[in-house]
């Protein structure tokens, strides 16, 4: 009998994604079979760089992580990994002020499918400031700082969107 393959879905809009986002990437690699990072649209949230070039800097960035696949989000998390097959929803948690969101997603998602858990990853210590936001506003002060909080991909393209 072929053992079921144990998928996870890690979404997010990785704008851009950081060594923080890689940490916990990492960790749920380690978990599941297959874990895919779903790079999400979000217009609400203002990206800096456009889905496509999000995604490509994820590709580069996961380079050798044999069980991880990157793939647009399209639609709700929840459907989306119905559709892909997982029995789990990857969320990282940085500090005490995301559980409370976090908390309400995880129950959201939990009555639209039951079936697919949450599953919450802390990253190491030495990547848990590090966030998209955070990486934003160091690049804007000095971009060469932001350096230590990102994978090489992702710099000459900070630079390039800061002129």
């Amino acid at each position: 009998m072929a053992s079921k393959l144990r998928i996870a879905v890690y979404p997010g809009t990785f704008d851009p994604i950081t060594l923080g986002h890689l940490d916990v990437l990492r960790r749920a690699s380690n978990l599941f079979d297959r874990v895919i990072l779903a790079v999400a649209p979000s217009d609400s949230k203002n990206p800096w760089f456009p889905l496509d070039e999000r995604i490509t800097m994820a590709r580069e960035a996961c380079k050798g992580m044999k069980n991880v696949h990157i793939e647009t989000l399209t639609g709700l998390t929840v459907e989306f990994a119905r559709k892909q097959r997982a029995i789990a929803i990857i969320r990282g948690l940085r500090k005490f002020s995301d559980f409370e969101f976090e908390f309400d997603l995880a129950h959201a998602n939990r009555l639209m499918a039951p079936e697919i858990e949450t599953v919450v990853l802390m990253p190491s210590q030495d990547q848990f400031v590090t966030s998209s936001s955070f990486v934003k506003d160091i690049a804007r002060h000095k971009l060469s700082q932001a350096a230590a909080f990102v994978p090489r991909c992702v710099l000459p393209r900070l630079k390039k969107r800061l002129g």
